[in-house]
């Protein structure tokens, strides 16, 4: 659970579907008050890609505030695009305004931009590729890499201003020490905001600042398939298709003050 000094203030970027959905309810039944940023995505029709996973990047975040308010938590929902470098500073001007300074950041927004260096058109679950281009790497550094740089940045500049000593910052990555193939600009961009992450944790823990990252399973947020499940099912390195509150609760052990001995970690979940 998340403990005094005071109620803390989440910030928690694409909590509109998914782990950042899951995320922002699971801080906000440990006593977070709960900033829930998001950006609506207008997805092309991939028929590979079931419908549920298109509906839910459109989904606007009211949904996710409703219930934490129904299980009388506080939250707040703010559509805000990432790919503006000055989001970051209204991110933070709007939580304070709304509910105080933020104390745990949790970088969750993905760009997910499918894109390969390879000729084929299609990965080995039948989805659309698109090749590295400046229209794919351009969006998905901009949201996977300068975002949660930028809000690192934000967070750690107003936590010294005022003089705190207790904070958390969690992000999310994906890929692996062979990249991201078939999903190459999100892994790259990923493993950015893991470097930018782990330097975050020598740089800020003498303001009392931990920073992990933890890389998800496969996490059926919507675009589990079959093939996926399956895929899974035979794989040595993955051993469960996860469920986002799955998730979720690890991120909010790392914002907790159980968690004060634990930072510069990837934590790898399976």
């Amino acid at each position: 659970m998340i403990s005094a000094p005071a109620r803390h203030v989440a910030l928690v970027t694409g909590a509109n579907h998914g782990i950042g959905a899951a995320t922002a309810q699971a801080l906000a039944a440990a006593g977070c008050a709960v900033v829930c940023a998001y950006w609506t995505i207008d997805d092309p029709v991939d028929p590979a890609v079931p419908d549920t996973y298109r509906a839910n990047r459109a989904k606007t975040a009211d949904e996710v505030v409703d219930r934490i308010r129904e299980r009388g938590g506080d939250a707040a929902a703010i559509a805000e695009d990432l790919t503006d470098p000055a989001a970051a500073n209204r991110l933070f001007d709007h939580a304070e305004t709304v509910f105080g300074p933020v104390d745990v950041l949790i970088n969750n927004a993905t760009g997910w931009v499918q894109d390969t260096f390879s000729p084929q058109a299609v990965d080995r679950h039948g989805r659309t590729m698109q090749p590295v281009a400046a229209s794919t790497w351009g969006p998905q550094f901009a949201v996977d890499a300068m975002a949660p740089a930028l809000l690192i940045a934000e967070f750690a500049r107003r936590h010294a201003a005022r003089g705190a000593t207790w904070g958390r910052i969690v992000g999310l990555t994906s890929g692996g020490d062979l990249g991201f193939p078939e999903e190459v600009s999100y892994g790259a961009a990923k493993a950015a905001q893991t470097n930018y992450t782990m330097s975050a944790a020598v740089e800020l823990a003498h303001l009392g600042i931990t920073a992990n990252v933890v890389h998800p399973p496969v996490t059926d947020t919507g675009w589990v398939t079959d093939s996926v499940r399956s895929f899974v099912a035979q794989s040595q390195a993955h051993t469960h298709v996860a469920t986002p509150g799955q998730v979720a609760e690890v991120i909010a052990y790392l914002a907790s003050d159980a968690a004060a001995l634990i930072s510069a970690n990837v934590i790898t979940l399976r």
